[in-house]
């Protein structure tokens, strides 16, 4: 996996703030979420003939 996209610092956080703890490798998971939903996004600005991504693409 590339860099990390999230804060892990404020993702625990709010995992914490909800009574929770957090796995070690929830932070991992979910920035690889996050870059899946990024590359999607372009993909679906690409296919529409955009370059650029809007919030309609997440």
């Amino acid at each position: 996996m590339g860099e990390l996209l999230v804060v892990a610092s404020k993702v625990k956080d709010i995992v914490k703030g909800a009574g929770c703890n957090t796995g070690g490798g929830f932070v991992d998971a979910l920035s690889k979420s996050v870059e899946d939903m990024v590359n999607r996004a372009v993909e679906r600005a690409k296919g529409n003939g955009r370059k650029t991504v809007q919030a309609k693409d997440a």
